[in-house]
């Protein structure tokens, strides 16, 4: 029985219909839930975060080559069938609950196929853990937004503040045709590897808040779109005028800047201040 067939015979005997508001759409290639699992690595002694169990097939194909899965699932309808589909596993642990807000034990390593709309609070919730790497699809767009060269209609606040976060490379693309329902885009498996900082920041929360500034105005010159932020840190409006002018990267547009320049227009910001 293919997984498509399982998958739609597991519907039908649950009575269960996906939610397209909680981006249920389930994988029903076998061949891509291990290449997923061959991406992530796994060793006998990690511990696997899933976030979104689904139907369990992932699940299942995670906890062969591992020593625990902790699997969170939002679904209340959707944790009855797993409970019932998985009960012969004795090193998966299911949670039910919103993975941003219920507590999760120590992992080491991620792999997953969460709902798309959470993909940016998940990976930026992600990015403030220790672990060792994470194997996520999202949407095309989405991944292609994160590894977007400096420049590119891609590039912006996320790349920047990715790139600062983590090492991430984008595997290879996913046809849509490989989910039942298929969703309305095409997806890409992505892996993240958490890093120290790639260049000196002197103050995180400056520079974070220069990143989302100045990609608000994503094609205005530095020198122009700085001015509010300067004000809002304490700059009378004079001031930050004469600071903004002779700036690192003053002439430069936030598209261009790369985000090494960022940290180095925030730490001469810090200087400024």
């Amino acid at each position: 029985m293919s997984l498509l067939q399982r998958t739609k015979r597991l519907l039908h005997l649950y009575r269960f219909s996906p939610k397209k508001r909680l981006g249920q759409n389930f994988v029903v290639d076998t061949d891509l839930l291990q290449r997923l699992i061959g991406y992530g690595a796994l060793a006998q002694d990690d511990v696997v975060l899933e976030v979104g169990a689904g139907l369990g097939f992932l699940t299942r194909f995670i906890s062969s080559g591992c020593k625990k899965v902790i699997s969170v699932e939002v679904d209340r309808e959707l944790m009855k069938l797993l409970g019932e589909q998985l009960h012969d596993l004795q090193n998966v642990d299911l949670i039910e609950g919103d993975i941003l807000k219920v507590s999760i034990p120590q992992f080491n390593k991620v792999i997953s196929t969460p709902p798309y709309s959470i993909s940016s609070l998940l990976l930026f919730w992600l990015l403030e853990l220790k672990f060792d790497c994470a194997v996520l699809t999202f949407q095309k767009e989405f991944a292609e937004r994160l590894v977007a060269s400096v420049g590119s209609r891609s590039y912006g606040r996320l790349t920047v503040t990715a790139y600062y976060r983590a090492e991430i490379e984008l595997l290879e693309y996913v046809s849509r045709e490989m989910f039942y329902p298929p969703p309305d885009v095409d997806s890409a498996i992505v892996r993240l590897r958490p890093r120290a900082s790639p260049f000196e920041v002197e103050d995180e929360e400056v520079f974070l808040d220069l990143v989302r500034t100045l990609f608000t105005q994503r094609n205005k010159k530095v020198r122009n779109s700085i001015i509010p932020f300067l004000q809002k840190r304490g700059l009378k409006k004079r001031r930050a005028v004469e600071v903004a002018e002779f700036l690192v990267f003053h002439e430069k547009r936030a598209r261009k800047l790369a985000p090494e320049d960022f940290g180095a227009l925030s730490n001469e910001i810090i200087r400024n201040l």
